[in-house]
C-alpha cells in the first residue's frame, strides 16, 4: 500500500499538487479549533507530501506560536519553535528543521492542535505512515480531546490501513476538495454521528 501511495504521489501534475496545497492549507486555517489554537504542532513537508510550507508560514504570521519537529537518533522527535522561513536548517533524511532551542519531546502535549503527515488514513482514524514510527510516538503524548489532524490528498481517506498496538489515530484529515472530515466516519449508507461527515 505504501508503495502504491508513493507512486501515485509522484505521479501528480505540479499544478495539481501546488492546487492541493492551497486548499489545504485554507481549510486548516478555516477551522475555530485553529483559529483559537495558542500552538500549533505542525511540519515542514518534504517531497510529494501535501505542501505545509505556506500553511505554517500563513498561522506563524498570523500569531500562533507554531512549534515543528526536530529528529532525534533514536527516531523520536523533539521541537523547537518555527520564527519563518530563515529560521530553518538541513536535517536529517532530507528533513528541514527549525535552529532554534529546542523544547523537548513532551513539547507536543502542550499544543492546542497537531497537524499530523500521513501516506493515507483510514475511515477509523488509523494512519498510514512512513513506517518510522516516529509520531505514533509524538501522537501517544497528546490528550485525546486535542485535534491531531492528518493533512492528505483526495484519494488517501481509505476504508482501511495496516495497523499495529502501538500506532496511533488521528481526530481529523484535511482534504484538498473535501475539507477537514472528523473520524472515524462513517460508512456509506451509515447514519452520520458526532461531528463526523460522510465518507465519499
Amino acid at each position: 500500500m505504501r508503495r502504491r501511495l508513493v507512486a501515485a504521489r509522484a505521479a501528480m501534475p505540479d499544478a495539481e499538487r501546488a492546487a492541493a496545497a492551497r486548499l489545504i492549507r485554507d481549510h486548516v486555517l478555516e477551522m475555530p479549533e485553529v483559529s483559537a489554537a495558542g500552538t500549533v504542532a505542525a511540519y515542514y513537508s518534504v517531497g510529494t507530501e501535501p505542501d505545509t510550507h505556506g500553511l505554517v508560514f500563513a498561522l506563524w504570521k498570523r500569531g500562533s506560536y507554531v512549534v515543528l519537529p526536530v529528529l532525534l537518533p533514536d527516531g523520536d522527535l523533539d521541537w523547537a519553535s518555527y520564527e519563518g522561513p530563515d529560521s530553518l536548517a538541513a536535517g536529517p533524511r532530507g528533513l528541514l528543521q527549525p535552529v532554534e532551542p529546542v523544547r523537548g519531546p513532551g513539547t507536543v502535549a502542550r499544543a492546542d492542535v497537531v497537524l499530523v503527515p500521513a501516506m493515507a488514513v483510514d475511515v477509523s482514524g488509523k494512519r498510514l505512515g512512513r513506517g518510522g514510527g516516529c509520531y505514533d510516538r509524538a501522537l501517544a503524548r497528546v490528550g485525546g480531546q486535542v485535534p491531531t489532524i492528518g493533512l492528505i490528498y483526495d484519494d488517501e481517506l481509505v476504508p482501511s490501513v495496516p495497523a499495529e498496538p502501538h500506532d496511533r489515530a488521528v481526530r481529523a484529515v484535511a482534504r484538498p476538495s473535501h475539507g477537514v472530515t472528523w473520524l472515524p466516519a462513517p460508512v456509506p449508507g451509515a447514519e452520520s454521528a458526532g461531528r463526523s461527515r460522510s465518507y465519499p
